[in-house]
């Protein structure tokens, strides 16, 4: 399917069935309230139907804004000038904001983070490598980067989350690629690491590149087929360093070999988490509300100077990193809430005299 056929299927679709959710919240509520008992989990379906709805309306109220800054800006001629690609970024980060406060209170989540403040790398351009466990990790980060370390993301996804039509327009309005497992015009290695470099080009102060080295969300049979594929490779040095990692997939390097190539200037950000670890699903979305967890991010900064020079040494760092990343989440597994206190009736105040 074409990209305009695309979205001028998909975007409807959303505006449509929003209007749909809105039009019948009653029923909606009164359904989820009925069933609420007959399952595990404190009003589980009401959760999950609040945090569904509100994505909805998200982004329904994005795609408006998005067709108007298209006719504002010439009908799309100026739409890659600096201050509509700003304002973009305010849109996205508006909706992260938003959907990721309430997502963590109806979720009953708490996030601690580790590492530099945001005011650790002023001026300086970053190459942020994270972690890859869950659609949760990605949201996250891309929070974090915007609304506490104030960057301006440039991103590498998979061409299927370009079937979701506020991303699909709004990313290809600012800095970032969708890219195929099958591309054509050449190898599927040299195609991602062209894309990734031109990507990573040309950052300023306040960009930050991200990259997910692993590829994919780990899972045991991922992890796997990486160390099948190092052995096949002929790489088994590499094969059994990714067999003692129990926690994360052997990076692949080609991409972040080509970033920092295409970024001499930039210092490398690595970003490793747990708590979302297994939140691979809906299903599994479904099965842990509320989640009663806390999250922790750990951020490492990493001086350029610091970064080896040559192909083979740039490898074994990034496996090094990988490593280190492996041993923190190992010693930091989730934590669950302590459950919450029932409210008692309130004590009358005493009045005090002076």
């Amino acid at each position: 399917m074409t990209t305009v056929l695309r979205r001028a299927v998909m975007g409807p679709a959303v505006v449509a069935l929003t209007a749909l959710l809105l039009t019948t919240v009653p029923l909606w509520v009164l359904g989820a309230a009925l069933l609420s008992p007959l399952v595990p989990g404190r009003l589980r379906p009401l959760r999950l139907f609040w945090l569904v709805l509100l994505h909805l309306m998200l982004e329904t109220v994005m795609l408006v804004e998005l067709f108007g800054l298209w006719i504002a800006s010439g009908f799309g001629y100026f739409i890659r000038r600096p201050f509509f690609e700003r304002i973009h970024y305010d849109i996205a980060q508006t909706y992260l904001i938003v959907f990721f406060r309430e997502a963590r209170r109806v979720l009953r989540l708490k996030i601690v983070t580790e590492g530099p403040t945001p005011d650790a790398f002023p001026g300086h351009p970053l190459l942020v490598c994270s972690r890859h466990a869950g659609p949760g990790d990605s949201f996250t980060v891309m929070y974090a980067l915007m609304h506490w370390y104030g960057r301006e993301p440039r991103v590498v996804l998979k061409d299927t989350l370009a079937w979701d039509p506020a991303i699909d327009v709004l990313l290809n309005r600012v800095p970032s690629r969708f890219i195929s497992p099958h591309p054509k015009g050449g190898s599927a290695g040299d195609v991602l690491e062209q894309q990734i470099g031109e990507l990573a080009r040309n950052l300023d102060e306040n960009d930050a590149f991200v990259i997910f080295p692993e590829g994919g969300n780990f899972t045991p049979e991922r992890r796997r087929r990486a160390i099948e594929k190092l052995r096949r490779l002929g790489l088994e040095a590499m094969a059994r360093r990714a067999e003692r990692m129990q926690n994360v997939l052997a990076p692949r390097p080609g991409g972040f070999l080509a970033a920092l190539d295409a970024a001499p200037e930039a210092d490398v950000v690595l970003v490793a988490h747990t708590g979302l670890d297994h939140l691979l699903t809906v299903a599994d979305l479904w099965r842990e509300l509320p989640m009663d967890k806390q999250i922790i991010m750990r951020w490492w900064r990493v001086p350029r100077e610091e970064i080896p020079e040559g192909r083979e040494a740039r490898i074994d760092w990034l496996f090094s990193q990988w490593e280190a990343i492996d041993r923190w989440v190992e010693e930091h597994r989730p934590v669950d809430l302590p459950p919450r206190r029932p409210r008692g009736p309130r004590k009358p105040r005493t009045q005090q005299t002076a």
